[in-house]
Order: C-alpha cells, then sequence, then structure tokens
C-alpha cells in the first residue's frame, strides 16, 4: 500500500492543506495515520475517497452530508447524480479506475466523454490532464508499472479504434513524420497526436516507438513531409539535447517536440525546433501550416 504526504495529496487532489486539516478535526471520514516523528500521511483508500468527496464538494455537497455518508453511498451518488461533471471529476474518476485497475469503469468514462463531446475534445479535456496526473503519480513513485501499462492500453486501443473510422487524408495533404527515439516507450501521447492530425487531414507516417535516429533519414527521403513530431516523456536529462540534434541531421525538416523537457533550454532556441506546449498549441500549429 502506498503512503502520501499531505502535500502530495494536495498535488493529487486540489483539496487545500488548510481544509484538510479543518476537514480532520471536525469530522470522522478522514483519519491520516501518522509516521513515529507524528507526520501525517495517507493511503490509497484516503486518497481515493477524498478524490471522490472533492467531486462532491464541486458539485455543492456539503462537506456535513459527505461524513454521513457511506462509501457505498459516496460512490452511487457520484455515478447515477452527476452527469454533467466537469474535467476535474472525471480526471478524479479515472485515478480511482486505474489504483482499483477496473477496467469497466474506465472505459465507461471514457465512452461517456468520448459520446458527449468527441474524441479530439476528450483527448484534450480529459486524457491529457488524467495523464498528467499520472505523471505526479509515477514521479511519486506510488504507481505500478503495471497500472500505468493497464490504463495506458486502454486509451491505446479507444485511438486506434477512433484511427481507423477517420476518412484517408486527401492525396494532396500536408504530411508528418512521428516517432519516438531509441528507449522511449510512452506512446500514448503520441499517439493521441496521431489522432488529432488526422482529424484535422493530414497524413501522418506514424513509426511508433523506440525508432533509431539513423532510420528518420530514408523515411524523411521518402515521404518528403511538412514536419516531425517525437516526444520526450522518460526523463533523459542532458542526452535529451543530443538526441534532438541528431534527429535535425536527418533532413532539412522542421521538428516538433513535446514531454519531458529537462535541460533542453538550448533546443528550444534552435532553428525549425518548436516546443509544443499543450494539445492546442499542437493543432493550431498544425491548422497554420
Amino acid at each position: 500500500m502506498s503512503r502520501y504526504t499531505m502535500a502530495q495529496i494536495v498535488t493529487l487532489t486540489g483539496i487545500k492543506a488548510h481544509t484538510l486539516r479543518k476537514w480532520e478535526s471536525r469530522y470522522s471520514f478522514l483519519e491520516p495515520e501518522r509516521t513515529d516523528t507524528n507526520i501525517r500521511y495517507y493511503s490509497d483508500i484516503q486518497l481515493k475517497k477524498l478524490l471522490n468527496i472533492g467531486v462532491l464538494t464541486r458539485h455543492g455537497y456539503r462537506i456535513s452530508k459527505i461524513d454521513k455518508m457511506s462509501d457505498d453511498e459516496i460512490f452511487n451518488t457520484i455515478t447515477n447524480s452527476l452527469p454533467n461533471s466537469n474535467k476535474d471529476d472525471g480526471v478524479s474518476a479515472l485515478i480511482i479506475s486505474m489504483l482499483d485497475l477496473d477496467e469497466v469503469a474506465f472505459n465507461d468514462i471514457l465512452k461517456t466523454q468520448i459520446i458527449k463531446k468527441g474524441l479530439l475534445a476528450t483527448t484534450v479535456e480529459l486524457i491529457y490532464p488524467f495523464l498528467n496526473q499520472v505523471g505526479v503519480l509515477w514521479g511519486l513513485d506510488k504507481v505500478m508499472p503495471a497500472q500505468e501499462h493497464f490504463v495506458s492500453n486502454l486509451i491505446k486501443k479507444k485511438i486506434f479504434s477512433a484511427i481507423d473510422i477517420l476518412p484517408y487524408p486527401k492525396k494532396d495533404a500536408s504530411s508528418i513524420v512521428m516517432f519516438l527515439p531509441e528507449n522511449e516507450f510512452h506512446e500514448t501521447g503520441l499517439l493521441l497526436a496521431y489522432y488529432i492530425a488526422r482529424e484535422l487531414g493530414w497524413r501522418v507516417y506514424y513509426l511508433g516507438q523506440n525508432v533509431p535516429i539513423k532510420n528518420i533519414e530514408p523515411i524523411l527521403k521518402a515521404t518528403n513531409p511538412k514536419v516531425m513530431l517525437t516526444m520526450f516523456v522518460t526523463p533523459m536529462l542532458n542526452s535529451v539535447e543530443s538526441t534532438i540534434n541528431n534527429i535535425l541531421t536527418q533532413g532539412n525538416v522542421p521538428l516538433f517536440f513535446s514531454g519531458n523537457i529537462l535541460n533542453i533550454d538550448d533546443v528550444v532556441k534552435k532553428e525549425k525546433v518548436i516546443h509544443l506546449f499543450s494539445p492546442d498549441d499542437f493543432m493550431n500549429r498544425l491548422k497554420e501550416m
């Protein structure tokens, strides 16, 4: 079972520290454990409960009423009475289903949002924020690789299904080459970019994960793309800049990049290298090209 400090709980739930302390003193639903030195910590069960309580409070439920509700009542209230959940609610629900390895709940949340808003809006408004929170959990060492792989594969299936039903790009459509560099296997973000580009009518040459840099040059010559896209999710520290430099030597093609960008301030100043800050940024740049 994982342990979370108060600061980590604040980051993951958005509930302020002074609010947590007030709830602890006034209500019975929150009883954090304490270390030998009297420092609070919280369990997986408490994290999931606080995520659910955060959903209820955002929808106007008084904490005094929530305190009297059982765990089942809280769950049923969220499931049955809050059809118009916002982004934060959806992210909280996805985190809980990931921690529980609950495929049915995870798929139901995504399916509901996709039906309501479409995959593109769901990607921007729900999946990307969720993946950011998964990154927080990963950085805190609070999520198992199996849990991360579990949800990544569920998301991938949704994206592949959505891509398959899109119309083929026009013959004269602009093209983009997408790939992850060697030793990079976190593919979900790149797949989301694949869907976005195809939705906007671009021809995508998708090479996938762990692509040797030396293989990029012949692909660029064969496809003559307008731009390349890669991502750095796994922290690579100083090797990120050298990797980007190697990519640039493969052809005279602009490079979009995103993801974890530790220690690469000089890279973003290079000609033809464009740092993407968000899915909206990516979409806008494709529309401008």
